[in-house]
């Protein structure tokens, strides 16, 4: 039976938590946010939010008292959890199109000491990924942080790094399938790494599912029609998300912007409002229904999984960017039935 029904609950709304282009982590069934933005590049603040999604509806948003040791105000830097803590890397700092340079350091948020941490690499002169924003960031939940493609200060990326938490080492892996992109997704699922969609500049991606085996250190792809039947549209600034659905191995993708606007990231373009989950044993995307409430379409959001009845998981979606250029302060929780 096929994981493609599901139903949204509003879990918290407050203007504290508009944003978009930020980060958006759960440890512990509780959802931390970091970054984004009210007006176009420029960032609301370096405080880390907490949405304790234990309390149910409506629980109060929290603004944690921000550290002596914390990182700049950023946008466009997404976040990944290993081991109960909270990684990001570079983001964009201002108006200007140059991203954050850290010299290929990672910072790293410890909820229960309410601390940050910057992993600077062993070695300071070896290779290490360039700055960037609106990349996109996985884990494979213990010992290694991936970063894949995004914004330098000019062009798009299509390149591949993982590091190392116990040596501290960053490692240059085969980069991805053309074109380079910003605004694409990965998820960690099953030993692999898994990419969907992005902005290439000019035209939004879709249409092809590109895997990175771990193992054998190569990329495939799997093509499908971008039809809203055999798969979802071409998109970017969406999210993708591993998770476990009726005891099996999915992945989710959902939302995000499917035409740019003319303004550039000063604007808004159209927004999706749909969810689509992978089934990774029989290699099939399926569309899910939902009834009821549900999120406004949009892009330049955050999401990721937390536990959910029955030991399967659920969805956790805040803020972005809607069609009416407004930011989003909305928490809403995804659970498939």
């Amino acid at each position: 039976m096929p994981a493609n029904k599901a139903t949204w609950t509003r879990v918290v709304s407050s203007a504290s938590l508009d944003r978009s282009s930020q980060a958006a982590s759960i440890v512990s069934n509780k959802l931390y946010l970091f970054g984004g933005e009210l007006q176009p590049r420029q960032p609301v603040d370096n405080k880390v939010h907490l949405i304790d999604l234990a309390q149910g509806s409506d629980p109060t948003p929290q603004s944690l008292i921000t550290p002596s040791i914390a990182p700049s105000p950023r946008v466009g830097s997404p976040s990944t959890t290993a081991n109960g803590k909270i990684y990001i890397f570079s983001g964009r700092g201002g108006l200007e199109m140059t991203p954050v340079e850290e010299s290929g350091a990672l910072w790293s948020y410890d909820p229960t000491a309410a601390e940050w941490t910057l992993i600077r690499p062993s070695n300071p002169d070896a290779p290490f990924p360039a700055g960037r924003s609106y990349h996109c960031v996985a884990s494979n939940g213990s010992d290694k942080i991936f970063v894949h493609s995004g914004c330098p200060e000019k062009g798009r990326l299509s390149d591949l790094w993982a590091f190392d938490l116990a040596s501290k080492t960053w490692a240059e892996l085969p980069s991805a399938p053309e074109p380079a992109r910003g605004g694409a997704s990965i998820a960690f699922a099953e030993g692999k790494l898994y990419r969907v969609h992005g902005f290439d500049g000019k035209t939004e991606q879709g249409g092809s599912l590109d895997v990175f085996d771990l193992t054998a250190q190569a990329w495939t792809s799997t093509t499908y029609k971008t039809d809203q039947v055999d798969g979802p549209e071409a998109r970017s600034v969406a999210t993708l998300l591993s998770a476990t659905i009726q005891g099996k191995p999915y992945l989710v993708t959902m939302f995000g912007e499917r035409d740019p606007s003319p303004l550039g990231h000063a604007g808004a373009g159209k927004m999706l409002k749909d969810v689509w989950v992978y089934d990774i044993e029989q290699g099939k995307w399926n569309i899910v229904k939902t009834e009821g409430d549900a999120p406004a379409a949009r892009g330049w959001f955050d999401a990721d999984v937390t536990l959910g009845a029955g030991s399967q998981d659920d969805i956790v979606v805040h803020g972005g960017l809607s069609d009416d250029n407004t930011r989003l302060g909305d928490v809403w929780r995804l659970s498939f039935v």
